[in-house]
């Protein structure tokens, strides 16, 4: 089984300024919950219960989040409002969480290797990214990728289609469609312009990697930005055939963007207290 989840945590947020000068954006709430709280629930569902955080400066609320607070569980106890921290709870007790921390922004593949001394090298392990909030249908994404890496034993990239005036948002990929949502993927480009774009199938926050990614992250050069792009060291392991995307069956909202966050705060409430 995999048992460990990475979750880089460390980035500043900017797009949520001024609510993100002084709160990760990863403890903003979706309704009354927080977004990495999603994440580890959909972590835990898939069987990793071993938390992997990669933070940084001004993350403290992060771990404060995932660990009992003894005043506040007293002054409620034996009122309604109890309940509302069993699903705070549940994680607690059921997850071990491990923090590191990531001293510059370098990028996502620079947060990965970061996260290298919580995960070791002996498994495989999953990577969530809280600002990619998704809901799988029937299963959650990240227990649709372990069921697919159970039988294919590679490196699992989660996609979707976007629309092509919106691929220089993303990694793209080049694959070759096996059915059933499976692509090998063949090549990554980083964030190209839409005439350079090889498809508009994009790489979302959500992926199985193998070990053998931190010694190719190590020897990666900084791309696209001056960054360590995660994309990158996949390239070299697509061109061993060793990477998989796949399209997932479920709904992905983009939480690091205003538009999307205020999307997903609608439809949770929608489906929380049917818009009443």
């Amino acid at each position: 089984m995999i048992r460990k989840c990475l979750f880089p945590a460390a980035g500043y947020g900017t797009r949520f300024l001024p609510a993100t000068k002084a709160m990760p954006k990863e403890v903003l709430p979706i309704v009354d919950k927080p977004l990495i709280q999603y994440g580890v629930e959909e972590a835990l569902a898939a069987g990793m219960d071993n938390i992997a955080i990669v933070t940084g400066r001004g993350k403290r609320a992060i771990a404060d989040h995932f660990d009992i607070s003894y005043e506040l569980e007293h002054q409620i106890s034996g009122t309604s409002k109890e309940d509302k921290l069993g699903g705070i709870r549940h994680l607690i007790e059921h997850c071990v969480f491990s923090y590191t921390r990531q001293i510059e922004m370098k990028g996502l593949g620079h947060a990965i290797l970061t996260g290298e001394t919580l995960i070791g090298h002996e498994d495989a392990f999953g990577v969530i990214l809280a600002d990619d909030l998704c809901l799988g249908e029937p299963d959650p994404v990240m227990k649709q990728m372990v069921d697919l890496y159970n039988q294919h034993n590679a490196c699992i990239i989660a996609i979707e289609e976007v629309p092509m005036e919106e691929v220089y948002k993303y990694g793209v990929i080049d694959a070759q469609d096996m059915g059933n949502g499976v692509y090998k993927v063949n090549a990554m480009v980083e964030k190209p312009a839409a005439e350079d774009a090889p498809s508009n199938l994009a790489i979302i926050g959500r992926y199985i990697l193998t070990p053998e990614i931190f010694d190719v992250l190590r020897d990666t050069p900084p791309g696209k930005g001056g960054e360590l792009q995660i994309t990158d060291a996949l390239n070299t392991m697509a061109g061993e055939g060793k990477v998989l995307a796949y399209k997932f069956n479920g709904k992905r909202f983009d939480c690091g963007s205003v538009e999307g966050f205020v999307n997903a705060t609608n439809y949770f409430f929608d489906k929380l207290y049917g818009g009443s």
